[in-house]
């Protein structure tokens, strides 16, 4: 039995309403149960260092737990379990067909504020870094004399955020893309509670579940967009709605600027509750991809939802159907398989190399400012101030991957990335001196990430993989970017690379570099191509148009 359907809305609600909307309610409460904590640390700066965890915050982390796996079970579909292996025989071309309409639009704005919120998690590390180690006394460049590294801290978190990379893409093929986007929501309120956490362990095991929690909203926003958003509008609208990084930055760095000499790092932590609190009020306007759900054999719901996009279905010939379709398995190994091994390297490589640049350049950045000179406001606001500069740039890449060519938008914004590292190699001595140098680098570096990581590369996995496959494909390129985040962030953990400007920009442009070659060679041109005909091209199949 499939979700019911509300017809006067139009849109999929819960096959277990209350036990979706009980669990959140409990774990929402359970999660704000530990604000009290923070509240009476307000004469001592809002430090919680060594402060033992009082009965409302056990109370807290029993009704999070529970509050959790209700929830979970509210989203997961009731399903026939043998309705995925009839795969039904209609074309989705005419979602391709139809005008761009007023569903889309919300949707592209939903979906948009939700990888905000998702950016916005992983941003936030480098600007909590400095008065975590101040406040616990560990080993950094502002504090060469500690003993425990405080890049562990990154590394717990990234290391989530690849897991979370693979697991919620298999579950984008298992449960829907819907669901899994609710299930991060979840986690971002759950484990917002990092800011509440007393000890450093604590708060790297809170750290790595939100990475699990950051690592699949992003593939899988873009996978249920692609597999929305007509051909002719995708890359173009998609684009746009991703270009969210340098906007991410701003608001960290805005916010950090504004609330921690007031609250401390912690307060950078707690504003997660709220924010995915957002996120779930927000998800009545998502509804299920219709492909997944034609892929899965669930058509009827299918129809409805195409309705809504202005969409109708037609039947096709049972051998036109599968004619994609039957080479495919729908499991992982078949990214590195024929046909997908040599896009799915060469892509691979790319999201590594910018992973490095993120997580090995861009996270140590607040730190370097300080390290430079910069105080608190000044290093964070030049932040915010280089990242609303970066913005724009979103506007140029989504043209140029609309109206230019996919593949050579990809390989243009890794060269100017390339080229802003080793201007910090090359103007080593003299970069944190000049204001103008140092402004137009670190914006060409934010512009670059930010158009890489969340909008350039999340699209071109969304389009190249097959239905069966896309989130999985989705999963593994955002998990191979965070790949990058932990070489990056380990090498500082063990004391091979320290994260100064120099070897920060070497760490990224390098592998960057590499990176460049291979996709050149395995890349292949998506630009305003329905779905099915790059995945017909890539396996060797004849569409009938």
């Amino acid at each position: 039995m499939a979700p019911q359907r509300n017809l006067s809305s139009g849109r999929i609600v819960f096959s277990r309403p209350l036990a979706f909307w009980l669990g959140t309610i409990a774990l929402s409460v359970g999660t704000f149960l530990h604000i009290p904590m923070f509240v009476h640390a307000a004469h001592m700066g809002y430090q919680l260092v060594g402060m033992p965890i009082d009965g409302w915050m056990i109370l807290g982390m029993i009704l999070i737990v529970v509050g959790l796996g209700m929830a979970v079970y509210g989203l997961i579909p009731k399903t026939d379990p043998e309705v995925r292996a009839r795969l039904a025989h209609i074309r989705v071309k005419a979602l391709d067909d139809v005008p761009l309409g007023r569903t889309h639009i919300v949707l592209l704005t939903v979906l948009a504020i939700a990888i905000l919120i998702d950016i916005m998690k992983p941003t936030t590390l480098g600007f909590v870094v400095p008065g975590m180690a101040k406040e616990y006394g560990l080993k950094s460049p502002l504090n060469p004399d500690g003993k425990i590294p405080v890049a562990l801290l990154p590394l717990s978190g990234i290391t989530g955020t690849v897991l979370g990379s693979f697991i919620w893409g298999w579950m984008a093929d298992w449960i829907g893309r819907r669901p899994t986007i609710l299930l991060a929501a979840l986690l971002f309120i759950a484990t917002s509670i990092c800011g509440a956490m007393p000890t450093f362990s604590l708060n790297l095991l809170m750290c790595f579940l939100m990475g699990l929690s950051v690592g699949g909203m992003l593939p899988i926003a873009y996978a249920l967009t692609a597999e929305t958003i007509p051909a002719r509008h995708r890359g173009l609208l998609m684009i746009l709605m991703g270009g969210d990084l340098s906007l991410a930055y701003f608001v960290t760095s805005a916010l950090s600027a504004w609330l921690q000499p007031e609250f401390g790092w912690r307060i950078l932590w707690l504003i997660g509750a709220p924010t995915g609190l957002l996120l779930i009020l927000i998800s009545r306007w998502i509804p299920e991809s219709p492909r997944f759900l034609l892929a899965t054999g669930r058509t009827e719901e299918a129809k409805q939802i195409m309705d809504r996009f202005g969409a109708s279905i037609v039947e096709v010939s049972k051998d036109e159907a599968l004619a994609v379709e039957q080479r495919i398995q729908g499991r992982f190994s078949q990214l590195f398989k024929r046909p997908f091994i040599g896009l799915s390297v060469g892509l691979g490589l790319y999201a590594v190399a910018f992973g490095l640049v993120q997580f090995g350049f861009l996270l140590w950045l607040p730190t370097n400012l300080r390290v430079a000179g910069f105080d608190v406001a000044a290093a964070d606001g030049l932040i915010a101030r280089a990242s609303l500069l970066g913005f724009p740039v979103t506007f140029i890449s989504a043209f140029l991957y609309a109206f230019w060519s996919s593949k050579k938008t990809l390989l243009l914004f890794a060269m100017l990335t390339c080229a802003a590292l080793l201007g910090f190699v090359f103007f080593e001595g003299t970069v944190t001196q000049n204001t103008l140098l140092i402004y137009g680098l670190i914006v060409l570096i934010i512009m670059g990430v930010s158009t890489a990581t969340t909008d350039l590369m999340p699209t071109y996995a969304a389009e190249v993989y097959p239905t069966s496959l896309r989130g999985r494909g989705s999963g593994f390129i955002a998990g191979a970017s965070k790949v990058g985040g932990v070489l990056g962030i380990g090498l500082v953990v063990a004391g091979i690379t320290p994260p100064t400007f120099t070897g920060a920009a070497l760490l990224g442009a390098i592998p960057l570099l590499l990176a460049l070659v291979v996709l050149a060679i395995r890349g292949i041109e998506t630009r305003r191509r329905r779905l099915e005909e790059i995945t017909a091209e890539q396996v060797g199949a004849d569409l009938v148009s």
